[in-house]
Protein backbone atom coordinates (compact mmCIF):
# COMPACT_ATOMS: atom_id res chain seq x y z
CA UNK A 1 0.00 0.00 0.00
CA UNK A 2 2.82 2.39 0.89
CA UNK A 3 4.52 1.78 -2.44
CA UNK A 4 1.30 2.52 -4.33
CA UNK A 5 0.86 5.80 -2.48
CA UNK A 6 4.50 6.74 -3.09
CA UNK A 7 4.07 5.90 -6.79
CA UNK A 8 0.98 8.12 -7.08
CA UNK A 9 2.80 11.07 -5.52
CA UNK A 10 5.85 10.44 -7.71
CA UNK A 11 3.68 10.40 -10.83
CA UNK A 12 2.01 13.65 -9.77
CA UNK A 13 5.41 15.23 -9.18
CA UNK A 14 6.63 14.18 -12.62
CA UNK A 15 3.46 15.53 -14.22
CA UNK A 16 4.12 18.91 -12.58
CA UNK A 17 7.75 18.90 -13.74
CA UNK A 18 6.82 17.90 -17.30
CA UNK A 19 4.09 20.55 -17.40
CA UNK A 20 6.56 23.26 -16.35
CA UNK A 21 9.20 22.19 -18.88
CA UNK A 22 6.69 21.90 -21.72
CA UNK A 23 5.36 25.33 -20.79
CA UNK A 24 8.61 26.83 -22.04
CA UNK A 25 8.66 25.02 -25.38
CA UNK A 26 5.20 23.89 -26.39
CA UNK A 27 2.22 25.83 -27.69
CA UNK A 28 -0.34 26.30 -24.87
CA UNK A 29 -3.07 24.92 -27.14
CA UNK A 30 -1.29 21.65 -27.91
CA UNK A 31 -3.47 18.70 -26.75
CA UNK A 32 -0.74 17.23 -24.53
CA UNK A 33 -0.08 20.54 -22.85
CA UNK A 34 -3.79 21.16 -22.30
CA UNK A 35 -4.21 17.70 -20.77
CA UNK A 36 -1.34 18.28 -18.36
CA UNK A 37 -2.64 21.74 -17.50
CA UNK A 38 -6.04 20.24 -16.62
CA UNK A 39 -4.29 18.02 -14.08
CA UNK A 40 -1.81 20.54 -12.67
CA UNK A 41 -3.71 23.83 -12.72
CA UNK A 42 -6.27 22.92 -10.00
CA UNK A 43 -3.36 22.17 -7.66
CA UNK A 44 -1.46 25.34 -8.58
CA UNK A 45 -4.38 27.79 -8.40
CA UNK A 46 -4.63 27.96 -4.57
CA UNK A 47 -0.86 28.40 -4.28
CA UNK A 48 -0.89 31.20 -6.86
CA UNK A 49 -3.61 32.99 -4.90
CA UNK A 50 -1.42 32.96 -1.77
CA UNK A 51 1.95 33.82 -3.32
CA UNK A 52 2.63 37.42 -4.28
CA UNK A 53 3.66 37.96 -7.92
CA UNK A 54 7.43 37.84 -8.39
CA UNK A 55 7.83 39.35 -11.81
CA UNK A 56 8.47 36.81 -14.54
CA UNK A 57 9.18 33.90 -12.16
CA UNK A 58 6.44 31.56 -11.00
CA UNK A 59 7.41 29.70 -7.84
CA UNK A 60 4.08 27.93 -7.44
CA UNK A 61 5.24 24.67 -9.16
CA UNK A 62 8.21 24.51 -6.80
CA UNK A 63 5.95 25.03 -3.79
CA UNK A 64 3.57 22.37 -5.16
CA UNK A 65 6.42 19.87 -5.53
CA UNK A 66 7.51 20.49 -1.94
CA UNK A 67 3.92 20.12 -0.70
CA UNK A 68 3.48 16.88 -2.66
CA UNK A 69 6.61 15.45 -1.06
CA UNK A 70 5.50 16.50 2.42
CA UNK A 71 2.01 15.14 1.86
CA UNK A 72 3.49 11.89 0.60
CA UNK A 73 5.48 11.46 3.81
CA UNK A 74 2.45 12.30 5.97
CA UNK A 75 0.11 9.92 4.13
CA UNK A 76 2.62 7.06 4.07
CA UNK A 77 3.33 7.48 7.78
CA UNK A 78 -0.41 7.50 8.50
CA UNK A 79 -0.69 4.05 6.93
CA UNK A 80 2.13 2.63 9.04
Amino acid sequence: MEQAIALIFDILSWIVIIDVVLGYFMDPYHPLRRALDRIVEPMLAPIRRLLPPTGMLDFSPLILLILLQLLSVVVINAFR
